[in-house]
């Protein structure tokens, strides 16, 4: 049997997971992150984007986080995130739809446009389509 973790990822509204974990893999601001058994401890920023988790039976989920922070204790792991969202939570269409407004959004040559919030919406809505490809990319194994 694989050496665990207890892991917990939890937003500003819930906990979404709690529960031993084989590996955990992050987009952290420095680089993907992947946290088994005994990892140092470790605490950083998360950009959005996928967190993937292997469960301590083997069975893989994956959640979406808008961002916010992780870190490693040395029988710990939780990821604090902004927002997170569970694989079967997430609708395409509508981040299809926030990816467009963005572009939009940035493409408006009107003078009291507000680049940063538009840049960041893109982000996060090309963030969500990324976890739901890395979904489907898992699921068609």
């Amino acid at each position: 049997m694989a050496m665990t973790i207890h892991c917990d990822i939890v937003s500003a509204e819930t906990e979404i997971f709690s529960g031993l974990v084989e590996l955990l893999v992050a987009a952290g601001v420095e680089g993907d992150l992947g946290i088994c058994y005994g990892h140092a401890p470790l605490l950083t920023a998360l950009h959005p984007g996928p967190v993937r988790i292997k469960k301590q039976n083997g069975e893989e989920e994956i959640y979406y986080v808008s961002g916010g922070f992780l870190e490693v204790q040395p029988h710990t792991v939780t990821v604090l995130a902004d927002t997170a969202l569970r694989a079967a939570d997430m609708d395409e269409a509508a981040a299809l739809e926030a990816k467009k407004q963005a572009m939009q959004t940035l493409h408006n040559t009107s003078g009291d446009l507000d680049y940063s919030r538009a840049a960041v919406q893109l982000a996060e809505a090309a963030a969500q389509l990324r976890t739901l490809q890395a979904i489907r990319k898992k699921m068609g194994k």
